[in-house]
């Protein structure tokens, strides 16, 4: 078998059949350069040019700031390259890794919060923005849609996206090459619009001084920081590859293919926020872009927000398997499409501020997930990427991960620890935590929650992490080191 062999198991083109189980040697295949462009294609994409346009259009940044903080936001990155060798090591997805850290019972409640519940969250986002794109598209070609018209096109928005992920694994990865090369080129003729008229005089009206801009370069940073720190699922991704794919490369390779897309094109974001209103970008950047171009810029952003969402909508299948949830993964995929349908459908036609409020409960995700990442990173270095995908997928009493009663209160006792620092540290619209008062609206909560949970868990699990047997070590796990 070659190294681009696909087994019937995992072919493009044929709906892939393994949900959260452990994927044997026998079914391994691929190459790591893979996931550059399956990590690309999602991330060459209309939220990460948004997200660069709020660093000056609403935190009143200078766009010099507005780079820098792109730059420091997106390396992040580098904790989902490092959760993505787990996948490689154990043959199983995050939803399941994440039992070491939490017991087989207690997983599932983690899993229902940063996992599912994430994941549908921005289904729903991603669905709207996507939806509100092709609007535009249909009024730009002469369609007025109407309501009839746009409920057709959200439902056919997520009809083509729940295809990919109930059709899978290989199916996204080999389609999603030519759809980053099809995405990045057109954020390149953007981007040389965007560029020509960006205007490198431009000054916040409110130059910011002391410590608010300390406060807005904290903020800035979560903001971008909430990208990548959102990817818990990066493992999903790399299970199927050989066990021997070395973990610099699994990791190199999903780092630089979300890295370098989301870090341009958020740069992008910032400069386009010198010479237009960027709380509304793809209304706003028809003032600089040719006609002809127009349609174009909307249709990739539709194309693009697909990418994104059937990546999510994969990974939400599983994560509802990984609570409990007995279903075949193609199954509780369209489950949770469909309630990401009926949330967009009401968020868009029913609802007047239902979007406004869910995107600002997203502000507090970085509660979460950052102590979410924090621990499985922490966890990752503590077993030496030493993991067993068979025993991970034991959920009977008394098996290795059982731990009290299916809980492992050590690493849940970490992250409530990490996330209520987090919390007391938090600025957004509708919480402000004490220590960020004190600080004078100086946001934290990001390197706090990293830290506290990163420091604490390894200290509460010393002498408690047990390495799979000699069983196990005759499969040569891949180490970081490697």
């Amino acid at each position: 078998m070659t190294s681009t062999e696909v087994l019937p198991g995992d072919r493009a083109g044929q709906i892939e059949q393994r949900g959260i189980e452990y994927v044997p040697d026998a079914e391994r295949h691929g190459r790591p350069r893979e996931l550059f462009a399956l990590w690309a294609a999602p991330n060459v994409n209309y939220v990460s040019l948004t997200l660069g346009g709020m660093l000056t259009g609403l935190l009143g940044l200078s766009w010099r700031s507005g780079l820098v903080i792109t730059v420091v936001g997106n390396l992040f990155w580098v904790l989902i390259g490092i959760l993505a060798v787990s996948g490689t090591s154990s043959g199983t997805p995050s939803e399941v890794v994440s039992r070491t850290m939490f017991g087989v019972r207690g997983n599932r409640v983690n899993i229902a919060v940063a996992g599912w519940l994430l994941c549908v969250s921005y289904i729903a986002l991603n669905l709207a923005a996507a939806s509100l794109a092709a609007f535009a598209l249909a009024g730009v070609l002469g369609w007025e849609p109407g309501t009839p018209g746009q409920v057709v096109l959200v439902i056919v928005i997520a009809a083509v996206t729940l295809a990919l992920s109930v059709y899978g694994h290989a199916t996204i990865t080999r389609l999603y090459q030519p759809f980053s090369a099809v995405l990045a080129g057109a954020f390149a003729i953007l981007g040389g619009f965007v560029l020509a008229h960006t205007d490198w005089d431009w000054r916040p009206a409110e130059p910011l001084s002391g410590s608010a801009l300390v406060a807005g370069w904290m903020a800035g940073i979560a903001i971008i920081a909430s990208g990548p720190l959102s990817y818990l699922n990066s493992a999903d991704f790399a299970r199927y590859l050989p066990r021997d794919t070395p973990a610099r490369s699994v990791a190199g390779w999903t780092f630089l293919g979300a890295f370098l897309p989301s870090t341009l094109i958020s740069g992008l974001g910032v400069l386009a926020g010198t010479v237009i209103d960027m709380a509304d970008p793809q209304t706003t950047l028809r003032a600089i872009l040719p006609a002809w171009f127009y349609p174009v810029f909307l249709l990739a952003v539709v194309l693009g927000l697909i990418a994104n969402n059937a990546m999510t909508a994969y990974s939400s299948g599983l994560a509802l398997q990984a609570i409990g949830v007995r279903l075949r993964r193609s199954v509780s995929v369209l489950l949770d499409g469909t309630v990401g349908v009926l949330v967009t459908l009401y968020a868009l036609f029913l609802s007047t501020n239902f979007l406004d409020t869910v995107s600002q409960a997203l502000q507090l995700s970085i509660v979460l997930v950052g102590p979410s990442v924090a621990i499985y990173v922490a966890d990752i270095l503590l077993r030496r990427n030493n993991y067993d995908g068979a025993q991970l997928g034991d959920e009977t009493p008394g098996s290795p991960f059982w731990y009290t009663a299916g809980v492992n209160w050590h690493g849940a006792a970490a992250l409530l620890a990490g996330m209520g620092a987090a919390a007391l540290c938090a600025d957004t619209d509708l919480y402000l935590g004490p220590v960020a008062r004190a600080l004078a609206g100086i946001d934290l909560s990001l390197p706090a929650g990293i830290l506290v949970t990163g420091v604490l868990y390894p200290v509460l699990m010393r002498g408690r992490v047990r390495l799979p047997g000699a069983s196990q070590a005759a499969r040569r796990p891949v180490r970081l080191a490697e």
